[in-house]
């Protein structure tokens, strides 16, 4: 089963945060699109366990000293180059703010290892290196985090007084799997999927994967990092997010910083505005490139007001966020449910299910005739592999694909085609399995009787395997 997920890691991965120099040098005309009123200086820092990364300060042409500046921290994915925020640091650079911007680390995290920790400690370099920018107040350097950035730049400002302020965008007050699980749930049943594959199977998946040590930070505590936070906020959702539960992580989240005695936030929703902030057309499907109307100048004036010791107290505005589905705690597995537990049944069903057939081939290589075909042992051990090695398969393409809009193929009833004869094959499994296990009763040659008792034991192994990943409920 860990190879599978490998499998999968290495394509989501991708590379990047390549090794350069420390210091400053002058910028690199390769970064793309930047606006004739600004001006870019390529720098370099030691990130955390000395590994060196690679960004760009992005400040106004006509800067003034003493200005603001602001470090901003990318969401999930290894390696992601500084381009991919451009429009925010153009944004808030045109807002007077210097604004540093760098290539997110690939070494240490990938899509199965990772540590807020440690990125909230690039983070902190990341800060001290702008603070010591020519033109920057070093009083007056903030964070800004995109959604997985939204756990670590609070982390970040948590561990340093440098810190004046944080802003955060598309974040998220509740643990990461539980976040994850909610989202690819709300993809399924946007599609319009209902039933067992959406409330049963979806967050079993994310539960195993938890337990076999596959999904990185799984109950991050996001509560506790906010309790601790001293400096003013900024928290910004678009109503239309659809990767974080926007009508449940804000009263959350403000609800934290309260209980650590900070009244000093500001949150704000953002109409027509997806995970990021940007304008959507299609209700958060769409990622367009434009920022929404009003976000940056936000940033830029409330910026100011936190710089200078006025942040708003508990400021709350903008329309309702759009969120269909509540989402549903994903508590850790029980031992019967651990991935040792699961990896032992799936090898018991592949043993039970392909001994039959393997044995029969021998015995047909060998010439042997003599003994009779029992079909439903037959029929149980083929409807058994395949849905095993179909429900798998299905299941990981539909969490793959199960964000922001699902592909779930044709639906039924609510319920996916492919699903509903998933289903129908393991109905078939357990009927075949309990006729086999009335022949076995019969049968007195003792070989054929451990053939078709394993079988049998592989039919009550498979009954308790389906109820629990939802292939036998409705």
């Amino acid at each position: 089963m860990r190879k599978i997920f490998a499998a999968v890691a290495m394509a989501a991965t991708v590379l990047g945060a390549l090794p350069s120099a420390a210091g400053a040098r002058a910028y690199d005309p390769g970064l793309p699109g930047l606006p004739a009123d600004l001006v870019a200086q390529d720098v370099s820092f030691r990130g955390s366990g000395g590994l060196d990364l690679r960004g760009s300060v992005i400040s106004p042409a006509n800067a003034r000293p003493g200005r603001a500046g602001l470090v901003l921290v990318h969401g999930a994915g290894a390696g992601t180059p500084r381009e991919k925020l451009l429009a925010e640091a153009v944004a808030f650079a045109r807002q007077g703010l210097s604004v540093l911007v760098h290539d997110k680390r690939s070494e240490g995290y990938s899509l199965f290892t990772r540590s807020y920790s440690q990125l909230a400690d690039d983070t902190l370099a990341a800060v001290e290196l702008l603070r010591k920018q020519p033109g920057v107040d070093p009083g007056k350097v903030g964070v800004w985090g995109l959604s997985e950035g939204g756990w670590v730049a609070p982390l970040a400002a948590s561990r340093s007084k440098d810190i004046a302020f944080v802003v955060v965008v598309g974040a998220n007050s509740l643990q990461p799997l539980r976040q994850q699980a909610w989202a690819v749930a709300a993809g399924l049943r946007k599609a319009g999927v209902e039933g067992s594959l959406v409330e049963r199977t979806e967050p079993t998946l994310y539960r195993a994967i938890a337990a076999g040590g596959m999904f990185p930070e799984p109950y991050y505590d996001a509560e506790a990092v906010l309790m601790r936070v001293r400096q003013p906020v900024l928290a910004i959702w678009g109503v239309h997010d659809l990767l974080t539960p926007p009508r449940e992580t804000p009263p959350v989240f403000a609800a934290a910083l309260e209980r650590g005695g900070n009244k000093t936030y500001t949150l704000r929703f953002f109409a027509d505005a997806d995970h990021a902030a940007h304008r959507t057309p299609d209700g958060g499907v769409t990622r367009l490139p434009e920022l929404a109307p009003g976000y940056a100048e936000l940033v830029g004036s409330w910026v100011g007001e936190a710089t200078s010791g006025s942040a708003p107290v508990a400021r709350i505005s903008g329309p309702a966020p759009v969120q269909a589905d509540d989402s549903v705690g994903v508590p850790p597995a029980e031992w019967w449910e651990s991935a040792l537990v699961q990896a032992v049944a799936l090898v018991m069903l592949v043993v039970a299910f392909g001994g039959y057939p393997v044995v029969a081939l021998v015995r047909r290589v060998r010439g042997r005739r003599d003994v009779e075909v029992v079909k439903a042992a037959r029929t149980a051990c083929a409807a058994g592999l395949a849905v095993v090695a179909g429900a798998f398969s299905y299941v990981f393409y539909v969490v793959m694909t199960g964000g922001k809009l699902a592909a779930p193929g044709p639906l039924a009833a609510g319920r996916p085609v492919v699903w509903l004869a998933l289903q129908a094959l393991a109905v078939l499994t357990v009927v075949a399995a309990v006729m086999t296990g009335v022949r076995w009763r019969r049968i007195a040659a003792t070989g054929e009787r451990v053939r078709l008792g394993l079988v049998v034991a592989g039919g009550a192994v498979f009954l308790l395997w389906a109820l629990y990943w939802g292939l036998l409920l409705p």
